[in-house]
């Protein structure tokens, strides 16, 4: 018999919705696949056509009487074809990342879909900008110079094969250095850095993209170098972005609440402020007189009186901006002080009970004179 408890089971609509984004995510990989797919079936009557057009800056700067060659049985079908799928993805990427998208969007907080949509855009045009520049830039200055350095008596004759693999290295690390100011943004965003730390950190910067630049590209000093100085641009694109967004953010924390009166106003809050009038109910106490004047001190040695019986005494806040008391009210309160902590007193030990109307016996009528005091 089974020992698991039966809270380890999980529910029916958590195995449901399990089940339901399973299905949504299968529909979409699938998607891509045919976007891929047809892509490709288009290029694919062209792909020798695409190869020639690839290797233009390398076949420009061959000396004459020579051309590229194919070392493998296999290679003059199979590296235009690798050429066509390829390019079928890099064609395909702006579907690919909406099937991504419209797949992870419903699970985001909306702050996060105003941020992840533009960045996934511009990460997007920032990529092929990267390989337009490798193509249109780099490739005629590195083939020129390998085709000029090779020594006397060597024909440069390239393998296909081996030209597809370095040209596709070239566009990622010009791709993925392009991307430079999307991951400055992101950095400053996250709260991993600010933009005075960065700048701060430029030295390390510019060592760091001519390290990143010697890894990625082929083992020369301008392939290298022409890598390494877009990077450095980027960054400080990517820079000034990021301090603009930091700008824009604080002026929106500095903008003033268009809410004029919270909950709390002074003027007629919960709390009572200058203009609050005198409490009113049955607990209120007497009605003080209209003027200005100051609290009177509780009587030295005298506990003050609970607030548990009909009649309290009002509190001092109450009265600010009242006249004092009068000497016969004085006494006349003092009078019923004592006589609610007597009755009091009284109660708890038992030996007898008042009635409600003892302690207004001895409140002081309209006129202010005391009543007649009970000898008990």
């Amino acid at each position: 018999m089974s020992k698991t408890s039966p809270g380890v089971e999980p529910t029916e609509e958590a195995t449901e919705t399990l089940l339901s984004h399973l299905i949504e995510l299968r529909d979409r990989v699938l998607r891509m696949f045919i976007a891929v797919l047809v892509v490709f079936l288009i290029l694919f009557p062209f792909a020798n056509q695409l190869y020639t057009f690839l290797a233009d800056p390398l076949m420009a700067h061959l000396p004459e009487g020579t051309s590229m060659i194919a070392i493998e049985v296999a290679a003059p079908f199979l590296i235009p074809f690798k050429l066509t799928l390829l390019l079928a993805v890099a064609i395909s990427i702006p579907y690919l990342l909406y099937q991504l998208w419209a797949f992870i969007a419903p699970g985001l907080y909306q702050h996060e879909k105003s941020l992840a949509g533009p960045l996934v855009a511009s990460s997007t045009i920032l990529f092929y900008l990267g390989m337009a520049f490798a193509y249109f830039v780099v490739f005629p200055l590195i083939f020129a110079f390998f085709t000029a350095a090779a020594p006397e008596g060597v024909d440069v004759m390239t393998d296909i094969s081996r030209y597809l693999d370095f040209v596709i290295l070239l566009f990622i690390a010009f791709g993925i250095a392009f991307e430079m100011p999307v991951a400055t943004i992101l950095l400053v965003t996250m709260g991993a850095t600010t933009t005075e730390k960065l700048a701060a950190k430029r030295p390390y910067v510019i060592v760091g993209v001519f390290l990143v630049g010697m890894v990625l590209t082929p083992p020369d000093i301008i392939s290298q170098t022409l890598l390494a100085l877009p990077m450095w641009l980027l960054f400080e694109v990517g820079l000034i972005l990021a301090r603009i967004m930091e700008r824009r953010k604080a002026e929106q924390k500095a903008a003033p609440d268009d809410d004029p009166d919270g909950p709390d106003d002074p003027d007629g809050g919960p709390g009572g402020g200058p203009g609050a009038g005198p409490q009113s109910g049955p607990d209120s106490g007497p009605a003080p007189r209209s003027g200005t004047g100051t609290t009177r001190p509780e009587p030295a040695g005298r506990a003050p009186a609970a607030d548990t019986s009909d009649e309290t005494r009002p509190s001092p806040a109450a009265r600010t901006g009242y006249t004092p008391l009068s000497e016969a009210e004085m006494d006349a309160e003092l009078d019923r002080i004592e006589a609610e902590d007597a009755r009091r007193g009284n109660a708890s030990a038992g030996n007898r009970t008042d009635g409600p109307d003892d302690a207004a016996d001895d409140t002081p009528d309209e006129s202010g004179d005391r009543p007649e005091r009970d000898p008990r």
